[in-house]
Order: C-alpha cells, then sequence, then structure tokens
C-alpha cells in the first residue's frame, strides 16, 4: 500500500476541482488507512499555515488518543473530524506535502527494530494526546515539533520501522521542552513586566 501512495495522492490533488474538500476524502484517498496512515493525515498539515487546520487536527488526534486509551480502534477518523473542510487549494498542497512525505519515507523506511512496534504500547496513548494538546495550543511555530513527532510515529507503524517511532520519541520530547522553554519566557518576562509595573 505505502509503496504507490504517494502517486495515488498526487493524482488526487490534480484530480481536485474548486469545491472545499472535507477530511474524509483526504482519508479516503489513503485507501484502507491503518492507525499509521491516519497519524500522519492528521499531523502532517500543521506544519503548513492553514488558518484552523492545528486547532481542528489536534482535536482530532486528542479524541484519536482517547479512543485508543480505551481500547477501542482507531484506524477512522473521529466523526467531529471528518466533515472538516478546507478550501480546495490548501487541499492540493496537503496533498502534496503527504505525497513528498510518503516517497522520501519509502526510500529509507523498512521493517527494523521490531521491539519498538511489536508487543504493548502503553505510552502511545498518552504521547498522541499530548502532541495533539500541543498542536492545538496557540504557540508560535508550536506546531512543526509535535506535527513531526506524530508523523515519524505514523511512518514508523505504517512501515514497522522502530527507528522511525525511536525518532519520534526524540522530537517529542523536544517538542515539550520547546513549549516549555517558551512558557518560562513568558512567564519571566511577565512577571519582570509586572514587577517594574508595581515599582
Amino acid at each position: 500500500m505505502t509503496d504507490t501512495l504517494h502517486q495515488r495522492l498526487r493524482d488526487a490533488a490534480n484530480a481536485l476541482t474548486g469545491e472545499p474538500v472535507a477530511l474524509s476524502h483526504l482519508a479516503d484517498v489513503h485507501g484502507n488507512a491503518a492507525r499509521g496512515t491516519l497519524l500522519v493525515l492528521l499531523s502532517a498539515p500543521c506544519v503548513l499555515p492553514v488558518p484552523g487546520v492545528g486547532n481542528m487536527l489536534g482535536i482530532g488526534l486528542l479524541l484519536m488518543a482517547l479512543a485508543m486509551w480505551r481500547g477501542q480502534a482507531a484506524h477512522e477518523l473521529p466523526s467531529r473530524v471528518a466533515g472538516w473542510q478546507m478550501p480546495a487549494h490548501w487541499a492540493q498542497r496537503v496533498l502534496g506535502l503527504l505525497a513528498r512525505f510518503y516517497d522520501l519515507a519509502s526510500r529509507w523506511s523498512r521493517e527494523r527494530l521490531p521491539r519498538m512496534i511489536d508487543g504493548p504500547q502503553p505510552w502511545l496513548a498518552p504521547k498522541v494526546g499530548l502532541m495533539g494538546a500541543l498542536i492545538f495550543l496557540p504557540i508560535p511555530f508550536g506546531n512543526v515539533l509535535p506535527a513531526l513527532a506524530l508523523s515519524l510515529l505514523g511512518l514508523g507503524l505504517a512501515f514497522r520501522d522502530g527507528l522511525a517511532v525511536l525518532l519520534s520519541l526524540l522530537a517529542g520530547g523536544a517538542a515539550v521542552a520547546y513549549t516549555a522553554g517558551l512558557g518560562v519566557l513568558a512567564w519571566q518576562w511577565g512577571l519582570g513586566r509586572l514587577l517594574e509595573w508595581l515599582r
């Protein structure tokens, strides 16, 4: 499936008309989308400056994490998110981004480090939920690292590539550190301004 997915996405982008495109259509283009490809679909577009995309897809990721936590199937888009629409030109850019992403991934991804894929993964739902929350928050450039972390995780699950999962964990840690660092700077700056005002 993943070997020809990038070409399928390019064809779907070229076939779009000027009508708004529902997120469910982008999911359908993936074919029988597994959990990994849905993670990529919900996270990769967050690196683009599409108005509202971080909020909507962040909610979708949180709902997906909740389904994982409850042990439910997480291979379909949450119904609250599936009907969300974006302009056709943005949908084309999203499909083009995903196509390039899968094309690049297919060149180096392969089955390796099976211990990162097989067996129980109690960290999976909390990680997806945390990255989804970071994507949802209105943080300057705060979408990039968590979106990258979840995209790598999705590729690791789709290709059974434990190295991609490991890199995803590192990117997730960097996303948390970046957000925490901004929070500390904002708190210090705000406290300094407050003390200056009190004087």
